[in-house]
């Protein structure tokens, strides 16, 4: 699956999904601004969130924090024509952006929807096989969990440790931790 993730992040360049006045700097290994206080995640904390994720072709995918639609468009390219990504992001403005560049790369199968204000995720199309947060939650989020399928598994920055969770059934779940990482806070939750 890594050899597959560089693939797909070498095909899907970071710059296409950045503001103008950030494009010269997608390349560096670093959080970049795109406006609004949002930041669009350095290449290789994208890499290993979806590394943990383990995305299939085919699955559904639930996209928190699309931001930019960078993440949003990686995941629908795994998850091909066949799966379905949802994205959601706060920022109308952002929302708009991540919209027109999935747009021109025609991947039709994902989309990015406007958050509302007090929902975290996008419960109408629940369950998601996968679930992405590109954001810090404070604890382990459990509407999203909640919007996870019967042995989906979500990749969440909690409290500065990436963590992974995996529904096995509605009353359990098995929770890793991957290292420490920084995010923009996850809002509304």
């Amino acid at each position: 699956m890594g050899d597959q993730i560089s693939e797909v992040m070498g095909r899907l360049r970071r710059e296409d999904f950045l503001p103008d006045d950030q494009k010269r700097f997608a390349d560096l290994d670093e959080p970049l601004p795109i406006g609004w206080g949002q930041t669009s995640s350095q290449p290789r904390t994208v890499a290993a969130m979806l590394r943990l994720l383990d995305v299939l072709p085919g699955m559904r995918v639930l996209d928190v924090g699309a931001g930019s639609g960078w993440t949003t468009a990686l995941l629908a390219t795994l998850v091909g024509a066949e799966g379905q990504v949802v994205g959601v992001e706060l920022v109308p403005q952002l929302r708009v952006r991540a919209t027109a560049a999935l747009g021109r790369l025609h991947l039709d199968q994902a989309r990015v929807e406007l958050a509302e204000r007090g929902v975290l995720g996008w419960p109408v199309d629940a369950p998601y096989d996968r679930v992405l947060v590109s954001a810090q939650a404070r604890s382990l989020p459990t509407p999203l969990l909640e919007q996870l399928a019967e042995q989906g598994a979500m990749v969440v920055p909690v409290a500065e440790r990436m963590t992974r969770v995996v529904r096995q059934t509605d009353e359990e779940v098995a929770v890793s931790e991957h290292g420490s990482y920084r995010f923009v806070p996850l809002l509304d939750w």
